[in-house]
């Protein structure tokens, strides 16, 4: 065996004991997780929060739909962000006829902050109820006790509460590239969340406090950044004791894939631009984990071009092979049981 086949063999070996240690460790969480017993007692009044542009059409669809929960006492806050659409229009019709509906207008541009984070924290600010819950207007509720599965797993320690956001599922290889990437990274952010280490949580889909909104300051920390009300809020003010996940079905909230591969990527480059502003210690754990994800199947590919497989394979012990096999049924288990919640 050369040097470089065998700096092949390490490498390709290091990362897969990496992998083990993520599956086995963290991600083996989400796979197994129990929703704990309901506790009886109080409901307490929500408040929705969504912030819209230009969306009339998702509105017409996916309001109505939220203004039919099945939960004792909620309001919707809509915050129309300068549309010139019939948002308006049709906001106010809905209002006059459901009390329930709170609508604030922007008529126009207003460069306070950037994104989506100035009209949420209006949003926010006109909220009379203590508990939140954020979702965006072309986001579907996966039933009418949505509401009810999101807010049953605040306790008394809890302040925040992070959702599961799947897209629909659609004919086409790029939906099954989105759905598959979504899925992909709700495990890793779920059961960092399960594992004590919560490091962000989705906008289409997610609850907290309005108590720790203003006791955090909002969004000033990042307000410069387009993207991050959801990621890098939850970044900044998340920790063990006080944060909870949903991952029942009925907390599910869906919403439309982009429908190009173009559209998507620009989409997911945008995300990942949030990333450089984590904490050191979650940028560390998921630059390991891509890297050593990386690592692993190109040594693989690299590994059979070489004929070095084999001889790999003859080299692990069965303790090792089984733990693989172990670490890869996590994700060959979890696929369906996401797969079953996306039609």
């Amino acid at each position: 065996m050369s040097t470089f086949e065998l700096i092949l063999v390490i490498i390709t070996g290091f990362s897969f004991l990496v992998q083990m240690l993520f599956y086995g460790l963290v991600f083996s969480r989400l796979v197994f997780y129990r929703k704990p017993d309901a506790v009886e007692g109080d409901k307490p009044p929500v408040s929705v929060v969504i912030a819209a542009r230009n969306e009339y059409h998702n509105l017409a669809k996916n309001l109505p739909l939220i203004l039919q929960q099945n939960y004792p006492e909620f309001e919707v806050v809509v915050v129309n962000h300068a549309s010139d659409d019939e948002s308006a229009m049709y906001l106010k019709e809905i209002q006059q006829k459901d009390k329930r509906l709170k609508v604030v207008q922007i008529d126009r541009e207003l460069n306070f902050f950037t994104g989506k984070k100035f009209p949420l924290s209006l949003g926010i600010k006109t909220a009379k109820n203590e508990v939140l819950l954020l979702t965006d207007a072309d986001c579907t509720p996966a039933g009418d006790r949505w509401i009810e599965s999101m807010v049953s797993h605040y306790s008394e320690e809890t302040e925040i509460v992070i959702g599961f956001g799947p897209y629909k599922k659609a004919p086409g290889f790029t939906n099954r590239l989105v759905r598959y990437d979504t899925f992909m990274v709700a495990m890793q952010y779920l059961s960092f969340a399960m594992a004590g280490m919560p490091y962000m949580g989705v906008g289409r889909n997610l609850s907290y406090k309005r108590s720790t909104f203003f006791r955090n300051k909002g969004f000033t920390a990042h307000y410069k950044i387009s993207s991050g009300d959801d990621d890098l809020f939850i970044n900044q003010v998340a920790n063990r004791k006080n944060t909870s996940v949903a991952v029942d079905s009925e907390s599910f909230s869906y919403s439309e894939a982009k429908k190009t591969f173009a559209a998507w990527l620009k989409q997911k480059r945008r995300h990942l631009s949030t990333a450089r502003n984590y904490k050191f210690k979650f940028k560390l754990l998921l630059g390991l984990f891509g890297l050593t994800q990386t690592g692993f199947y190109a040594g693989l590919v690299l590994m059979f071009s070489f004929s070095l497989l084999p001889l790999a394979i003859r080299g692990w012990s069965i303790i090792d092979i089984f733990a693989h096999l172990g670490s890869v049924s996590c994700v060959v288990t979890a696929i369906p049981i996401a797969d079953q919640h996306f039609q």
